[in-house]
């Protein structure tokens, strides 16, 4: 398994995708999202990501020179219209006017329309708690999940994150997805002949199976039964009904060249803490937090993300798998 270091992998990410059809200003958006998953030990959102694209971006799946189109119809409402292209370059052009419309408003709403695969949901969130600003962020994705006593897709794994800027420290970040299993981690499964957990997938014929390669045929189960299923259901009206994307059900393929763009939807809401909290909210959110960590063996979500980004980030660089470093080295 090959090491190489954060500016190698950035400059490798960069060129793959500008040799493929990609603008540099696309690709620079695109290729932060996946090195930032690879450093958080999100191997499943990382540069295995990187064949799929652009083989969607050779065929034209994927606009690699969209130029994405940010309106404000209202002023705590930002709109974006992503033309198919990358969600990434999307999300770089309307999160600052996002937080804006928030600073001003106290609570703003964004929505991303004609765009692509979202990539950790959790990262432009944390990018808004940055700022000083709590955020929410929904996405949805190709149906993937079955609803809670069915046996075919209709939601995607539809993530949800929330992020709250904190004190002298990292953003807390609340980042899942409705499945027990993403589907990118059961393709990673398939490919390495592995088994996934028991209950999280059916097969073609809807039933259980614990074989990656007959669960990415079949269909993902959501967590936590009918409680999770209405959670995907939520976030398929907030992400892909609201902001006029195309449904769950209507999206093509992320890990196929073939078809129309997939033209998928995201919506976020930005608010300021202190428009109701006022200036409380930090030492509130701090004590609320010390309560969980004091307990011995409790620890907060994202820890481990947060671990493995400072040694990443340490050691000036991350692993590849010998494979996908050597798929990428044959996309030049």
């Amino acid at each position: 398994m090959p090491d190489i270091s954060l500016g190698d992998a950035r400059r490798l990410g960069v060129r793959l995708l500008t040799r493929h059809k990609v603008s540099e200003k696309n690709a620079a958006p695109t290729v932060e999202s996946l090195l930032r998953a690879e450093m958080e030990g999100i191997p499943s959102h990382g540069f295995s990501r990187i064949p799929y694209y652009v083989g969607q971006t050779d065929t034209g799946k994927v606009d690699g020179h969209a130029e994405p189109a940010v309106t404000r119809p209202k002023p705590g409402v930002v709109r974006v219209d992503a033309r198919c292209g990358f969600a990434f370059r999307a999300f770089a052009e309307g999160l600052p006017e996002l937080a804006a419309a928030a600073r001003e408003q106290g609570i703003a709403l964004m929505g991303v329309c004609n765009s692509h695969h979202a990539g950790v949901l959790g990262f432009p969130v944390a990018d808004l708690a940055a700022q000083g600003l709590l955020a929410l962020g929904f996405a949805n994705s190709p149906a993937s999940l079955a609803p809670y006593g069915g046996c075919k897709g209709v939601f995607g794994t539809n993530p949800l994150a929330l992020a709250c800027p904190r004190k002298a420290a990292r953003p807390l970040v609340i980042d899942l997805s409705m499945g027990l299993l993403a589907r990118g981690k059961v393709l990673q499964a398939a490919k390495k002949g592995e088994l996934i957990p028991e209950g999280a997938a059916v097969d073609a014929e809807g039933k259980p199976t614990r074989d990656a390669a007959k669960a990415f045929a079949g269909a993902l189960l959501p967590f936590g039964g009918p409680k999770g299923y209405a959670l995907a259901l939520m976030v398929e009206i907030l992400a892909g009904l609201l902001p006029g994307a195309a449904l769950a059900m209507e999206a093509s393929s992320l890990f196929t060249p073939e078809g129309p763009a997939p033209r998928l939807g995201q919506s976020f809401i930005a608010i300021d803490p202190g428009s109701l909290a006022g200036a409380d909210f930090a030492d509130r959110l701090e004590s609320l937090l010390r309560a969980i960590t004091e307990q011995p063996g409790a620890r907060l979500p994202g820890d481990r993300r947060i671990q493995r980004r400072e040694a990443a980030l340490a050691a000036g660089g991350i692993t590849l798998p010998d494979e996908l470093y050597a798929q990428l080295c044959g996309l030049e």
